[in-house]
């Protein structure tokens, strides 16, 4: 397993899709997974701080766990199957569950907990950036402080191809 950040969401041109970009932490490697318009909105409104007036789905999940007294401890993106990327939940105590990669990495951002990649995924999956095209990373990076959690609401609700449980 390999730590992961969070770089962001974006939607991808043509198709308005949404996309959650991670990095391997100290290395060149990224990780694009295309997700929904509802949870790149949730992803969003996390990096962004934005607290809403009533508890979304994530932060109403959050707070459970903080009732009962349990941690969220690591989140694993485990596995891609015909496109579809795994992830699992680790709690305290070791319980595991199985959770869609986006609503993974939205609770994980709204708990400060560590996002880590299977080394099968991340070779699979990961896309090499070197050096010398971190000008395009940072160009995205821009992108990302100027768009708003709301350029993504009014998409499709159900889950994409993609991220099917």
């Amino acid at each position: 397993m390999r730590e992961l950040e969070v770089v962001g969401v974006r939607v991808e041109l043509p198709n308005n899709q949404p996309i959650v970009l991670l990095r391997e932490s100290g290395g060149d490697l990224y990780l694009p997974i295309w997700i929904g318009a509802a949870e790149a909105t949730a992803i969003a409104y996390a990096q962004q701080g934005v607290v809403p007036p009533r508890p979304l789905t994530h932060d109403l999940f959050k707070d459970v766990l903080e009732a009962l007294g349990r941690q969220l401890e690591e989140v694993r993106i485990v596995a891609v199957r015909d496109g579809v990327f795994y992830a699992s939940l680790v709690f305290d105590g070791g319980v595991e569950v199985s959770s869609r990669s986006s609503d993974a990495i939205a609770l994980a951002l709204r708990t400060g907990t560590r996002i880590v990649g299977a080394d099968e995924v991340l070779d699979d999956e990961g896309v090499p950036v070197p050096d010398e095209q971190e000008d395009e990373v940072e160009k995205f990076r821009e992108f990302l402080d100027q768009i708003s959690a709301d350029d993504f609401e009014g998409g499709p609700e159900s889950p994409t191809e993609s991220e099917q449980p």
